[in-house]
């Protein structure tokens, strides 16, 4: 089947790859800004965490609450071997670990 292009069937096909790669790096690279995490929210992140296990250590039980900081602590011991696996050693890895794990404190 051919390829259906915007600009029809006479469309130069290199000149629309080239066009539509172009627009999808520009994108990636809006994506990236946006999911983009400093220190401050990935340490904001981690405190949010912190305070949500000691509020539901509290009402619900010890228990629960380590359930809680469990699941982070997984997610960033998960994220490593990922992280060595794209080649990324020592304390970069743990860095982006982190970032991963905690940087979702930009949203708050």
């Amino acid at each position: 089947m051919a390829e259906q292009w915007p600009e029809g069937p006479a469309a130069d096909q290199e000149l629309a790859r080239e066009r539509y790669d172009s627009d999808m790096r520009a994108m990636r690279g809006e994506l990236r800004e946006v999911f983009r995490a400093d220190p401050f929210d990935a340490h904001l992140g981690l405190g949010i965490v912190v305070f949500a296990s000691v509020l539901v250590g509290l009402i619900a039980g010890p228990v629960a609450g380590a359930l809680v900081s469990g699941a982070f602590a997984a997610l960033f011991l998960a994220t490593l071997p990922v992280m060595r696996l794209r080649g990324i050693r020592g304390r970069e890895a743990g860095r982006r670990a982190y970032f991963f794990t905690f940087g979702w404190g930009q949203w708050f």
